[in-house]
């Protein structure tokens, strides 16, 4: 992700979310920062990142959809290099806002899953199954 551009979601769409939604933004942005690596860029750049996919988070559809980059790939790999320890978490390859979003869950010790595992969870299609532009999703 060195030579591409920070992701740029569609602030003017987010917008009211990121008003009503104010503490879920926060709540993300505390967790990216805490998994993020110091050493990928400036302080500001990594603000900027971790602003960028907390506000894109709450678009409705994919992440790297919401965050404008061409491909779940390249979501993959801005996370690996801004939230290296975040992106080895993901060990079963969820998508990104699930993932996300149940790690804000795991912080407050609340369970999200209809079922005691995400393997035998009725929604496990929705949140491991593939991605592609055509696609929406809920998050």
């Amino acid at each position: 992700m060195e030579a591409c551009a920070l992701p740029q979601p569609d602030w003017h769409a987010l917008a009211g979310r990121m008003v009503s939604r104010h503490d879920e933004v926060v709540d993300l942005m505390s967790l990216l920062r805490d998994h993020a690596d110091p050493a990928a860029g400036s302080a500001a750049a990594l603000d900027a990142v971790a602003w960028a996919i907390a506000c894109a988070s709450l678009g409705d559809q994919h992440l790297w959809q919401d965050l404008g980059l061409p491909s779940r790939a390249e979501l993959s790999a801005l996370i690996a290099r801004w939230f290296p320890r975040l992106a080895a978490l993901n060990t079963h390859n969820m998508k990104w806002k699930k993932f996300l979003y149940k790690q804000l869950c795991l912080r407050a010790e609340l369970l999200i899953c209809k079922a005691p595992s995400c393997g035998v969870c009725t929604d496990h299609g929705l949140c491991f199954g593939p991605e592609d532009a055509s696609a929406v999703a809920p998050h």
